[in-house]
């Protein structure tokens, strides 16, 4: 465990994950919703647009998880997953807070270098810098919705990451869920899990709309998946806090990467 001095390239390294996918986010919204989109107009069938939209961002979650800055960090890019590792003892408080404070901070980065380079393309109410607000259905159900996939993606993460044969795969799974989300569960939520993203896009979009839900459904959600795994497989079966996990190289966490190898 290095001091927290050294630890800034992994802090970094976070904010530019979530600022990257932020990037990605808004330009596949501007791509398949705005009108004036050929693309658009080339595939009118909503759920269509919204099936490329997912498949797009699973593909980038993936592509930022295994990445070699990805692998660095972690690839947390969410504020919840990285409370619910520090509630599991895998990250000190310090670096925590460091990291929740650089995903934020990428989020607003990301989604206003769109503003900038995008400007009335990201700002049009058809994208709206990839908001997430709540459906039809109303606030209840949003939160709701919100608390299921977190504790199901988390619970992806826990099950997957702890076991020696998943565990390399546990970037393609939490990749295929995140596009399979966006497909199935966007209309009710927006599909966020994560407090940082859904800021951003209401940051620059000026947005407010539900925005305590992706606040405290996604951290809940988390917290109670990690509950439901420390009471089933217990605390010594939780190795690492990184998505993917490189066979050398620094790691900030309470690792034991080694042992999950020996299992």
């Amino acid at each position: 465990m290095n001091s927290v001095g050294q630890h800034w390239p992994e802090y970094l390294i976070e904010g530019t994950l979530l600022g990257l996918f932020m990037v990605s986010a808004c330009t596949f919204t501007i791509l398949l919703e705005h009108p004036a989109s050929p693309l658009s107009r080339t595939v009118p069938e909503p759920f269509m647009r919204r099936s490329l939209i997912g498949l797009a961002m699973g593909l980038t979650a993936i592509a930022l998880i295994y990445s070699p800055i990805g692998r660095r960090s972690g690839a947390h890019m969410n504020p919840s997953l990285t409370l619910t590792f520090l509630h599991l003892g895998k990250i000190e408080r310090r670096d925590a807070l460091f990291y929740i404070a650089s995903q934020f901070v990428g989020g607003v980065a990301g989604v206003t270098l769109v503003r900038i380079v995008a400007g009335m393309l990201a700002r049009d109410p058809s994208v709206r810098f990839a908001a997430t607000t709540p459906g039809p259905g109303g606030l209840d159900q949003a939160f709701v919705a919100e608390l299921l996939i977190s504790f199901f993606l988390m619970s992806l993460v826990l099950v997957a990451s702890n076991n020696r044969r998943l565990a390399p795969f546990t970037g393609l799974l939490c990749g295929a869920l995140v596009a399979s989300y966006i497909i199935v569960e966007a209309p009710f939520s927006g599909m966020s899990m994560n407090p940082a993203r859904s800021f951003a896009s209401a940051f620059a979009a000026e947005n407010w709309t539900g925005l305590w839900i992706y606040f405290t459904a996604p951290p809940l959600g988390m917290l109670m998946a990690s509950e439901v795994y420390l009471r089933s497989r217990g605390a010594s079966r939780v190795f690492c806090a990184k998505l993917s996990h490189p066979s050398n190289g620094p790691c900030i966490f309470h690792c034991n990467h080694r042992a999950l190898m020996e299992v």
